[in-house]
């Protein structure tokens, strides 16, 4: 049975919560890991990032099989799923540790970022332009293991009634032919 090859993306775009739940019901994604990137601090905890002295943004970090999803269909989930034209906020939630926020892990794939966003741009989809940033990744940092799986092991929570569950719904309504 040949190997099957993995590729991983790193993408910021509000609360971790959200974004794995939204990731993780891809097919062709293999896992999907919280954590933290873009900062200056070594092993940051979730309080420290929340302080917003650490430059890190909330993150996670998709690893997916490129032979069955592709980095543009990525880009296309995590730009229809938050608002890429707030600085640092998303809903309710505001501080630099949830800016828009792509980490690249090669240069074909910040190639590829940066001409999505024009494109998007260009489109005129959004009512302003497009502020995510575009950075090569230097360092992931794992969150602590109570962010792991979060809206799965918390449907019930308020904030994934009142957040994550609405925007999955949209998600998948739209994007049907993705999931798992």
């Amino acid at each position: 049975m040949p190997e099957r090859k993995v590729a991983a993306a790193v993408f910021g775009g509000g609360c971790f919560w959200c974004t794995e739940a939204v990731f993780t019901a891809l097919k062709g994604v293999v896992s999907v890991i919280s954590g933290y990137a873009g900062g200056s601090v070594e092993k940051p905890t979730y309080k420290q990032v929340c302080s917003g002295q650490t430059g890190h943004a909330e993150v996670v970090m998709v690893e997916y099989d490129p032979a069955v999803i592709s980095y543009h269909d990525l880009l296309g989930v995590f730009f229809a799923t938050h608002d890429p034209t707030t600085l640092n906020k998303q809903g309710n939630d505001v501080g630099t540790q949830y800016r828009s926020v792509i980490f690249t892990t090669s240069a074909e794939q910040a190639a590829e970022a940066e001409k999505f966003i024009a494109e998007l741009n260009a489109l005129g989809n959004f009512d302003a332009p497009i502020i995510t940033k575009v950075e090569p990744l230097k360092d992931f940092y794992e969150a602590e293991e109570y962010h792991r799986d979060y809206y799965k092991n918390n449907p019930a929570a308020g904030y994934c009634q009142a957040i994550i569950s609405p925007k999955l719904a949209k998600f998948r309504a739209n994007y049907a032919h993705l999931l798992k």
